[in-house]
This record gives structure tokens, C-alpha cells and sequence, in this order.
């Protein structure tokens, strides 16, 4: 017996030692469910201003602060806590009588492990003895781009006057989820503006530099009750259908693309003097008249910036540069300046206003170690013109001063480098401005290589284009394609304002040929108005522009690789995009669309494409790969029969990534969405429907 016993004993030890992988169970795709809440959904004539709500599973709440908004706009923020199976609302502000209150939590339920989100979820409860019930849906994107717009504050004014916008908070609000896509709840019959604004400094209301989307028309919203089937499975897997009476709430296809003024308060930012002969001012923002400058000391007291100084201004304006043209200004060490400019005021209105500036420099003081070295390359210089002299046969020991002195030229440099494209002009830099503003042509030889041999040309005009970008001059010309070229400045042709020539000058480049260019020509269908097609990289930024003109936009020179295009209508005819006003005149952005696929051109081919701009609804079309407000990754876990999970990515993730389809359901269906594309909002049904076109915001 006692053999026996110990026998089963080392199979008992043999067992509990031996080490197993368990086996993973089922992935979990459902989001949380909604099991009740105190107060019910639909409660009136509530008194308590603590919310709880109650899920089947564990629960987590992510960006309270950017995702959860409580209808009426609160003063005070509410406090919003996750507990195990609880969510807990603690409202802060009094509750007004005879009120609909809405908590909207977009989607920043998730589940505690999987992380699985239940978007759209919200309560609502009345403070009387009726509920508003009636909603508006639709979408936010940014104007230019069509990125959906995450987290954007939407909400609605029955006050219809101009000055709501900017002076009332707004009376029902909601966020927009990763896709863009919002719901406004517990609004009563009647007229409405909707607006959405990246509320910055949260006062539900718009301020002047924040993001703004506007609908041209006034809303009235309805509900239309229907019925729908649905359709039963029970335990043995028998199916049954049944009918039920629901409600439709409309509009739900409101369009709303945001786009920002420019606005920017204008304030002297900085001034400085990094050099002796520049002055360097930089402003808040840009400003179209430029600043008047007075100096008020030393010889020159009392003259404008004109007589002592020349004008370098970045393309945006808000950055100066002051080169200093007179030595007995900047000979000064210090410098007292009037500035006379326009800033903003308290009433954000532009007035002038004057500073007096003070502009000081020093000359550095030169180290021991500098002076050593300055003295030992003066001997190395003095050693190297004797030996020179030597071999020539002069054996003359004079060293005068101007035998060591360096001399500097006038720097005048070529932004193209060796290659030059066909269609684009070539580019030129100097280091201070120019006494003139065209190279005259008696200075400058321009040849071509024809049969090894250098073959002259009349020369391309050399000309500064913009008069305050005094460092930049401009070639224009025909470029013969796989072709090379020799530009040539004689020396001491160009004369700088502070008395420096140009050493001689050679610039060869070699022109691309028509091989290495792609063409690309896009027949455009869709609009009769004027229009320009962009050609964009991966980083949703253009490469090329052309019109369209009789329904054709031509790009011939291309290089080859994968693109992108975007459209925009040009209303006012001036050849560049014109974002939205709201301030001194109303007006939405100008219209913009995506090609909805990738273009893939290659070296020396032809591409035509057609494209009819409303052939894709609007929220489908800008492709994937140049998106940048994507839903955040999901991944799905598997569960251990220990109660661990193994994170995994799925398995069809780079499909997910093209379709958008990250838990957020089916993303080729408007209205915002959860799981199966049903919106959960606790007792009601989903009201989405297809996707966006243009004409439904018209």
C-alpha cells in the first residue's frame, strides 16, 4: 500500500509541475452595454444633480475634459469619474428649472481590457415635466483639407441676431468624435444657427482667432416616427422577425467645414540689432502698412528710415530687416528710434501707436587666442608672398599693409545647383542688397553646349520681382530640355550698399530632360465655375497648381512618383484658395474636393484621369494614406483562461487602416457610429444615413 501511495504521489507532484501554454479564448469586439442609470433616461421632473450609469462590464472614460459635454453649457466644469461597472456625473452648477439636460459622451467610453469604445452614448433627463426630444446630426471638417475635425464643440443659437455668436454661450452643445461626427440632443420644436468653434478658452462662444464652421441656413429640426423590423435568434438557433415603432430625427446630414480668419492680435513681438548695419523687427502678425521708422540721435536726428536704411521684409510681412546704408548712423553704438506702426487694441481695433526704441551694439572684443591666431596667419601670408616673389625673381622685402589685408567680395550664389527644372525659373541670392534692381546685360554671357563646344546666346533679364525682398533676383527662360548651360557675371559688375563687388562668377547647370518628367492631364467634370486642380505628395501639401480650363488641368512636368489631388472652386477669380470670413462680411470657405484614389505616374509616361468631383460623397473622399486625423488604433485581445489577455493587432489591420474602420463601424456610412454602425444611445434608435455630398449643404 505504502508503494502504491507513493507511486500516485510523484504523479500528483509530475502534474502540478509540468508547464502549459493556455489556450486563448474568443476576441471581444463588443463595446460596454448600458444597463440603467440613475436618473432613467427620459426622467423628468429631476431634483439631483448626481448622474450614475451603469454598463454590463467594467468601463473607462478617456479625455473627460475634450470629449464629455453637459447640455446646457456649464459654468462650472462637472466632475465625471469611472468606477468598475459606474460612471458617476457630479453636476457643479444649479440646475435650471423646466430644463432638458443632455450628457453627451461622444466616444470616450471604452471597455476597461479590450478597450473597445461605445461611441455616441448619452443621457438625458428634464428638470420639468416635459423632454425635449427633437436632434440635429451631421459632420465637422477643416476646409481646406477635409480632416475630420476631433473634438470640436458644435452647438446651436435660437437667439437668430448677428451678435449671439460672439457675446451668448451657446444653448445646446456637443462634440465632434475621431470622425468628425456629432449629435446635438434635447432641442425643442423652433428656428436654429448651428455653429462649431475650437472653444480655446472655454466660454462657449466664439472668439475672434478661433476656429469657426458656419451653416448658411437657418434649421428647424422634426422627427418623423417609422416602423422597422427587426430580426430575433433564440437560443436554438431559430430566427423570428418583429416590428417596432421608432423615431427618425432630422436634419442629419448637416455639412459644416471650419476654417480660421487669420485674425491675430498685432504687436511689436521683438526688435533687435544682430549686426552693426541691420535692424531686425518682428510683429505679432503681418500688417499691410508697413511701420514708419524715425531715428532720434546723432547726426541724422529726425530722418526717416528711407534716408539712412533699405527695407528687406519676409513674403508674410511680419519679420523686418532694416540694412543700415549710412555710415554715420551705423557707425553708432547705440540708436534711438521712433517706430509709428498699427496694433491692436483693447477693442481688437488697429490704431496706431508710436514706441521709442533703443538699438544698441557693441563690436566683440577679440581674445588672446584670436589675436594669436590673426597674427600667425598674417606671418604664414607675409612667408608665402616672399616665397612667390622669390621664384619670380623679385627679391624685394616690402611688405605694406595691403598685402595682408583679405579682401571680401559681394556673395552672389545660384539657388538651382547643377540642375535646373524645365518649368521653373532659376533662382538668385545675395548676402546685402544690390544698387540696382536688374543685372544690366553688358555684365552678364550666357552660352549653351552645342557638339562640345560652348555656343553664346542672348542672355536671360536678371530682375529683383518683389521690391521689398531686396536679397532675391529671378531668370526667367525657355530651358531646352537635357541641355547644358553657363551663366557668367563678370567681376566687379555688381556693386553692394555697403561697397563690396563681385569677384567673376560661374554658374553651369544642366537642364532635366523631358524623359525624366511625367505628364499628368485630369479632365474634370462636376463644375462649370472657375476651378484649380492641386497636385499634392504624401504629406497633403501641393507639388504643382494649374487651372482648369475647358475642363482640362495639364501638369507636364512632373516628377515621377505618387501623388494626390484636391479641387477648389474659385469663387472671387483670383487664382489662390480664400478661406471663410464672418466678421465684417459673411462668406463660407470656397469649396474644396479630393480625388479619391492614389495617381501613380512614372518616368516618361502619360497620365489621363477623369474625375467627376461629385461622383464621391464628401466624407469619403480624401484617400487614407494622406489623412491625418485618424481614430486613434484598436486593438483586439484575447483572452487567457487564467483572466490575462494577449494584445494583439489584428490580423486585417492594414484594411481597417485604408477603410477607417477602427471599432468606430461602418465607416462608409454617415452618422456617427459604433459598433455594427448601431449608435448606442441608450433607448433610442440610430439615425445615420448615407454619405455626404455637397448639394446637401446648398
Amino acid at each position: 500500500m505504502r508503494g502504491i501511495l507513493g507511486v500516485i504521489l510523484i504523479f500528483i507532484l509530475a502534474a502540478c509541475a509540468s508547464i502549459g501554454r493556455p489556450s486563448g479564448g474568443e476576441y471581444d469586439y463588443t463595446p460596454p452595454v448600458y444597463v440603467k442609470s440613475n436618473p432613467a433616461i427620459g426622467s423628468r421632473n429631476v431634483a439631483a444633480s448626481r448622474i450614475s450609469i451603469d454598463f454590463d462590464e467594467n468601463v473607462q472614460v478617456e479625455d473627460v475634459m475634450t470629449k464629455v459635454v453637459v447640455s446646457p453649457a456649464q459654468k462650472a466644469i462637472p466632475s465625471i469619474t469611472a468606477n468598475g461597472r459606474r460612471i458617476t456625473v457630479d453636476i457643479r452648477d444649479s440646475l435650471i428649472l423646466n430644463t432638458t439636460y443632455t450628457i453627451d459622451f461622444s466616444d470616450a467610453i471604452r471597455d476597461l481590457n479590450e478597450g473597445n469604445v461605445l461611441d455616441g452614448f448619452a443621457i438625458d433627463f428634464s428638470t420639468g415635466d416635459s423632454i425635449d426630444s427633437l436632434r440635429i446630426s451631421g459632420m465637422v471638417f477643416e476646409a481646406r483639407t477635409l480632416e475630420p475635425a476631433q473634438g470640436m464643440l458644435v452647438g446651436v443659437y435660437s437667439n437668430l441676431s448677428d451678435t449671439a455668436l460672439r457675446t451668448l454661450p451657446m444653448e445646446r452643445i456637443a462634440r465632434t468624435n475621431q470622425l468628425g461626427q456629432f449629435t446635438i440632443r434635447g432641442l425643442r420644436p423652433g428656428e436654429y444657427r448651428i455653429f462649431a468653434i475650437n472653444d480655446v478658452n472655454r466660454d462657449y462662444h466664439w472668439d475672434r482667432s478661433e476656429d469657426i464652421a458656419f451653416y448658411d441656413t437657418i434649421i428647424n429640426p422634426w422627427a418623423e416616427t417609422v416602423v422597422i423590423t427587426d430580426t430575433l435568434t433564440t437560443a436554438e438557433g431559430v430566427d423570428s422577425i418583429v416590428t417596432r415603432e421608432a423615431r427618425d430625427y432630422f436634419p442629419n446630414d448637416i455639412l459644416l467645414t471650419w476654417f480660421n480668419e487669420g485674425y491675430q492680435s498685432q504687436y511689436l513681438k521683438d526688435y533687435r540689432r544682430p549686426e552693426r548695419k541691420k535692424l531686425t523687427v518682428d510683429f505679432g502678425t503681418r500688417s499691410d502698412s508697413l511701420p514708419e521708422l524715425t531715428i532720434l540721435n546723432g547726426p541724422l536726428a529726425g530722418a526717416s528710415s528711407s534716408q539712412w536704411a533699405r527695407l528687406n521684409a519676409v513674403a508674410t510681412l511680419d519679420t523686418l530687416e532694416y540694412f543700415i546704408t549710412d555710415s554715420a548712423v551705423y557707425g553708432m553704438d547705440s540708436m534711438l528710434v521712433a517706430m509709428r506702426y498699427l496694433r491692436t487694441d483693447t477693442a481688437s481695433r488697429l490704431v496706431w501707436g508710436t514706441d521709442t526704441l533703443r538699438f544698441s551694439f557693441k563690436d566683440p572684443k577679440k581674445s588672446k587666442g584670436q589675436l594669436k591666431k590673426e597674427a600667425k596667419e598674417r606671418e604664414r601670408k607675409i612667408e608665402r608672398i616672399l616665397k612667390e616673389r622669390e621664384e619670380a625673381g623679385d627679391t624685394s622685402k616690402t611688405i605694406l599693409p595691403s598685402d595682408t589685408i583679405e579682401i571680401k567680395f559681394l556673395q552672389f550664389s545660384s539657388k538651382s545647383g547643377g540642375t535646373q527644372e524645365l518649368a521653373c525659373p532659376m533662382w538668385f541670392t545675395t548676402d546685402q542688397p544690390l544698387l540696382v534692381d536688374t543685372i544690366p546685360e553688358s555684365i552678364v554671357t550666357f552660352a549653351m553646349m552645342r557638339d562640345t563646344v560652348w555656343d553664346t546666346i542672348p542672355a536671360p533679364r536678371i530682375y529683383r520681382p518683389d521690391s521689398l525682398r531686396l536679397l532675391s533676383f529671378k531668370a526667367d527662360y525657355a530651358w531646352a530640355p537635357a541641355t547644358k548651360y553657363k551663366l557668367s557675371i563678370d567681376s566687379a559688375g555688381l556693386h553692394g550698399v555697403y561697397g563690396l563687388w563681385n569677384s567673376r562668377t560661374d554658374f553651369e547647370f544642366t537642364t532635366k530632360s523631358l524623359e525624366d518628367y511625367s505628364a499628368l492631364f485630369v479632365n474634370v467634370s462636376g463644375t462649370t465655375d472657375s476651378a484649380f486642380v492641386e497636385v499634392l505628395g504624401r504629406d497633403d501639401k501641393p507639388v504643382a497648381v494649374a487651372p482648369v480650363r475647358n475642363g482640362v488641368a495639364e501638369f507636364n512636368y512632373l516628377a515621377p512618383g505618387d501623388y494626390y489631388m484636391r479641387l477648389f472652386i474659385d469663387r472671387n477669380h483670383n487664382g489662390i484658395y480664400d478661406t471663410g470670413t464672418i466678421t465684417d462680411s459673411i462668406s463660407q470657405p470656397e469649396e474644396v474636393y479630393y480625388y479619391p484614389k492614389k495617381i501613380v505616374l512614372k518616368k516618361n509616361w502619360d497620365v489621363e484621369q477623369s474625375w467627376d468631383i461629385y461622383e464621391t460623397a464628401i466624407d469619403l473622399q480624401k484617400p487614407a494614406e494622406i489623412k491625418k486625423n485618424k481614430p486613434k488604433d484598436n486593438k483586439k485581445r484575447r483572452r487567457r483562461p487564467d483572466g490575462s489577455y494577449i494584445d494583439e493587432r489584428d490580423e486585417n489591420s492594414d484594411e481597417y487602416d485604408d477603410e477607417f474602420d477602427d471599432g468606430y463601424g461602418e465607416m462608409d456610412q454617415f452618422g456617427p457610429g459604433s459598433y455594427n454602425g448601431v449608435r448606442n444611445i441608450g433607448n433610442s434608435r440610430n439615425n445615420s444615413v448615407g454619405g455626404f455630398s455637397r448639394n446637401n449643404r446648398f
